[in-house]
């Protein structure tokens, strides 16, 4: 026994009570460990995502969209998968005739000819060239593609009501103030741009920064104030507002996810074409003597082309380079395009035209109802936009003081928000017309509306509207009007001059105008 066990300072070596206590601390240090260790990595994920936040907050501050928005222009013009990416949906959604448009045309008792003020509003030569034209849908695919925002500007005419629609610079637009009790709904548009000029009598071009604020479509209040924080605004004009991916109060451009993605696959490619030409320039291995192998070096070096015949002697060997392992398939990249695919909502196999190497025939049609599914969503995104403008073509065209159309205005029982109303209600129904999605067979569809006509329930301008729009006719008004008699009474192709004159007399209208109908 030692002096320490003797004085009683340490205890046997053999204690149960010390061993018990021992493995308790031993437990506890570890527990320990393990919650320090667990709590570590808890800071660690709080730190990552505050660090994601303040990127997002920083990217989608006013400098932090112009910078993204501008990025994505250019992507969108240099770099093929992201110029790809937008095509595909531009045809898939606007494509194969784009939207139509059909209203009351004044041809049933009691009605107005709602449908010529929409069609006037619809082919103005300069609101086809900024909004309503297959180029204008283009353009704008491609803005919610890079911007994610689309201002709709319009113009009325305070005599007539006839409205024209223009399209803002969305860099333009670094302010949107909504209502205090519901951020949903905007009230003022603040547009920040350079007026240029050129003078009368100098010829001279100036340039001038201006701030202009607009007010919403839809914001009528009682007092329009004449300017806010000492710049005016222009209650001649509305502004619609269009985004998508929205964050907060601005959109965001389908193409910013996808843009590390596209840059990875450009990369990917790039490397992959070095390293095969880099490959292409070995093409053979000479092994033998160093003296024979110089010769016969020196001899293929000086052959002029392919083809050409090498003598040596039976200590050299030359075989080709084996290419096992010295390559790496192009397909290996595939994934990284699969993220720009997935960013845009298309098939990877319809984003790379490639659908028939990797068994992708059977992939694409199974990718088919996602695809329709998204592409419908977007078509209803343009529809509601052009619902919202058309309305306050009708209001316009109601409230001028020489305008086509005659009404009124209400106040909402529910809402108290005042509505122009016409004197027949179904006079503001709008019926707006997609060509289908899908890839079916014309014969199909002409045999289902003909079976349909069989049955003897269809009006005939309906079933010739169908089958129009099934034969791929762009403009079937225009043809439908061709087929109509003054009080839009259908004019049968296969009904003879004296049927007509004697169906017109019959209703008590001039037989000859009816033959001229013929």
């Amino acid at each position: 026994m030692g002096v320490l066990d003797w004085l009683g300072l340490r205890e046997a070596a053999d204690d149960p009570e010390m061993k018990r206590l021992k493995g308790e601390v031993e437990t506890l240090s570890f527990r320990l460990e393990e919650s320090y260790e667990q709590l570590s990595r808890m800071f660690s994920e709080d730190a990552s995502w505050q660090k994601l936040g303040e990127q997002t907050e920083r990217d989608l501050t006013p400098e932090g969209r112009k910078q993204a928005t501008q990025i994505c222009r250019v992507m969108a013009i240099a770099n093929p998968l992201i110029a790809r990416a937008i095509a595909v949906r531009t045809g898939y959604i606007h494509g194969n005739g784009g939207i139509g448009v059909q209203a009351a045309d004044g041809k049933e008792s009691g009605t107005q000819d709602v449908n010529s003020v929409l069609q006037a509003f619809l082919d103005d030569p300069g609101n086809r060239a900024a909004f309503t034209g297959h180029q204008a849908h283009e353009e704008w695919e491609k803005r919610l593609a890079t911007d994610g925002n689309v201002y709709a500007i319009l113009f009325t005419n305070p005599q007539t009501g006839f409205v024209r629609v223009r399209t803002l610079d969305s860099l333009e637009v670094t302010d949107i103030i909504t209502n205090p009790q519901d951020a949903s709904e905007p009230w003022f548009y603040r547009r920040d741009y350079e007026e240029t000029t050129i003078g009368e009598r100098t010829s001279r071009v100036t340039t001038r920064q201006k701030t202009v604020w607009y007010p919403a479509l839809g914001y009528t209040p009682t007092r329009r104030m004449p300017v806010i924080d000492g710049n005016p605004v222009d209650w001649s004009a509305a502004v619609h507002h269009t985004a998508v991916n929205k964050v907060g109060k601005y959109g965001l451009g389908d193409a910013f996810p996808a843009i590390p993605w596209a840059r990875a696959y450009t990369g990917f490619l790039d490397d992959w074409a070095k390293l095969t030409k880099a490959l292409a320039r070995i093409a053979w291995k000479l092994s033998g003597k160093r003296s024979t192998a110089q010769q016969a070096r020196a001899a293929l070096n000086g052959l002029p082309e392919a083809g050409g015949v090498v003598g040596m002697d039976p200590n050299t060997q030359l075989e080709a380079v084996p290419k096992t392992g010295a390559t790496i398939d192009a397909e290996s990249g595939r994934p990284l395009a699969t993220m720009v695919a997935s960013a845009f909502g298309v098939p990877v196999t319809t984003l790379l035209s490639d659908p028939g190497q990797t068994g992708a025939r059977a992939v694409a049609e199974t990718l088919n109802q996602p695809t329709r599914l998204t592409m419908q969503g977007r078509r209803d995104v343009a529809q509601e936009t052009y619902r919202a403008i058309l309305n306050h073509v009708i209001d316009q065209a109601v409230l001028a003081p020489q305008g086509p159309l005659k009404g009124g205005i209400k106040v909402d029982p529910y809402t108290q928000r005042q509505e122009v109303v016409l004197g027949n209600d179904d006079d503001r129904t709008i019926t707006f017309t997609w060509p289908d999605l899908d890839d079916v067979d014309v014969a199909v569809i002409t045999k289902a509306i003909v079976d349909a006509d069989a049955t003897g329930k269809l009006p005939p301008l309906t079933t010739m509207r169908l089958l129009l729009r099934a034969l791929g006719e762009r403009d079937v008004d225009e043809t439908l009007e061709q087929w109509t008699d003054d009080d839009g009474n259908f004019i049968d192709p296969t009904t003879s001059a004296g049927d007509a004159a004697v169906a017109a007399f019959e209703r008590g209208e001039d037989p000859a105008e009816a033959i001229k109908k013929q």
